[in-house]
């Protein structure tokens, strides 16, 4: 392509003569991101599902950082790119030096970057060279991975972007909790809000549209399309499809490849090979059982959960309501969340031999902080006896005196055989932390 060409393309990403909409403020995300891409000396990557919002967040970096000619952001998925390759890449950033003529060292953006092969090359000499700052961004989970670590020899700091939290889903609708007060005085619109917040999610363009079933649907399958089978040039595309829509399902339960190639008539290689790609596009995530042994870890059964509680209710196949499953995914979300803005955490479930199950372990460092129980029918004794059973064999095992009970609305504390079970209503769990516990 011409360099005339290129600067008329890039203009439009660009704010060097115009003002560009930089969306609804993801403050939490900013606040961290800034240190990193101006204090490191890192390529920051930025990894999330499809239509998250990290092109939007990338405005709001680069808007951030001065939004002037020394700020450059390149969308890949623009169509206008006709070859996808390492020389428009090189070409894109000469021109770039040569008629936008930067003053200072330059903030590069990156966006869906996994569309270009060898990426990397460019990435790791421009580093090496100091002649700017980077940020990639793309819809894959390879960006967080060792084996980029290692294409760009240690050189890179991964970060994860989730579709909204519920604390930003509130604030997309202009409903006030950022304090205690305001929590407390608009619970019941919160409490609406949670239910729109776990049948559609929390991807930004679902939160304002009407249509939020067909987007959902439209989601799927550009994830699916561009995500896995364009990416990896898959030849059996309903394989990985019922795959996919196997998994979002079952969200929040144990899964087998070797049961599940049982069950959908597909090799065990296959179900592997595919449930990687599937994780790959940010689709799912996997969360190890817990165990001292790294060993017994990596061979125990995975439970599933959707990136996104829409996609899942959605896509998956439903014929009864379930809440209990749709809370422990909505809580791990949470967590993962949580987890991004401080990776010392690490999340893991509990399943002892008697097959007594806690929903999340929460370990930081050396120490298991937290064990956290899902269970939406606290009336239900029967449901109650069983969920604290589970926790108060997890808790005298792993020497924790307090323990914690998500639930749909009910609230208190009771001490059971001397340990302490905190009982919380989902919407001010997700709201209201606790100072001396992350993840509390």
């Amino acid at each position: 392509m011409q360099k005339d060409q290129l600067l008329e393309i890039l203009s439009d990403w660009n704010f060097w003569a115009k003002e560009i909409d930089t969306g609804f403020k993801r403050e939490d995300y900013i606040k961290k991101l800034i240190p990193l891409i101006t204090e490191t000396n890192q390529i920051v990557c930025i990894a999330g599902i499809r239509r998250s919002g990290k092109s939007t967040l990338i405005r709001q970096l680069a808007k951030e950082l001065g939004g002037d000619t020394n700020t450059l952001i390149v969308n890949f998925e623009d169509e206008r790119f006709i070859q996808r390759d390492l020389k428009l890449l090189r070409d894109i950033y000469d021109t770039y030096l040569e008629k936008v003529k930067p003053t200072e060292k330059p903030f590069i953006f990156l966006d869906e970057i996994q569309n270009i092969p060898e990426w990397e090359r460019f990435a790791r000499g421009v580093h090496e060279r100091k002649e700017a700052r980077l940020v990639i961004s793309g819809s894959s989970s390879k960006l967080m991975s060792a084996e980029l670590a290692t294409l760009l020899t240690g050189r890179n700091i991964t970060f994860f972007a989730y579709p909204l939290s519920f604390k930003e889903f509130l604030e997309f609708k202009g409903i006030p909790a950022t304090t205690q007060i305001e929590v407390l005085a608009n619970r019941v619109r919160i409490k609406q809000a949670l239910d729109e917040y776990m049948e559609f999610g929390g991807f930004p363009e679902i939160v304002l549209s009407a249509d939020k079933k067909r987007i959902l649907l439209s989601y799927f399958d550009t994830i699916i399309t561009k995500d896995t089978i364009e990416r990896f040039n898959i030849r059996e595309r309903e394989k990985i499809k019922t795959l996919s829509k196997f998994y979002l399902t079952n969200i929040a339960s144990p899964v087998s490849f070797q049961k599940i190639s049982t069950f959908l008539n597909i090799p065990h290689t296959t179900v592997d090979r595919f449930s990687d790609y599937i994780q790959t596009a940010c689709l799912i995530y996997f969360i190890k059982k817990f165990s001292f042994s790294m060993k017994e870890q990596d061979k125990s059964q995975k439970k599933v959960y959707s990136v996104d509680a829409g996609l899942s209710n959605v896509i998956g196949f439903r014929f009864l309501k379930n809440s209990g499953k749709l809370m422990e995914n909505v809580v791990a979300n949470e967590l993962r969340i949580r987890q991004t803005f401080d990776p010392m955490i690490e999340i893991y479930y509990y399943k002892d031999a008697a097959g007594r199950e806690v929903d999340f372990i929460i370990k930081e460092g050396l120490q298991i902080r937290e064990l956290i129980q899902v269970c939406d029918d606290i009336s239900n004794m029967e449901t109650k006896d069983r969920e604290i059973t589970g926790m108060i064999m997890a808790m005298k095992e792993l020497n924790l005196e307090r323990g914690l009970v998500i639930t749909e609305d009910f609230e208190g504390e009771e001490n059971i055989k001397g340990k302490e079970i905190i009982f919380k209503p989902l919407w001010k769990w997700l709201l209201i932390q606790e100072t001396d516990n992350p993840a509390h």
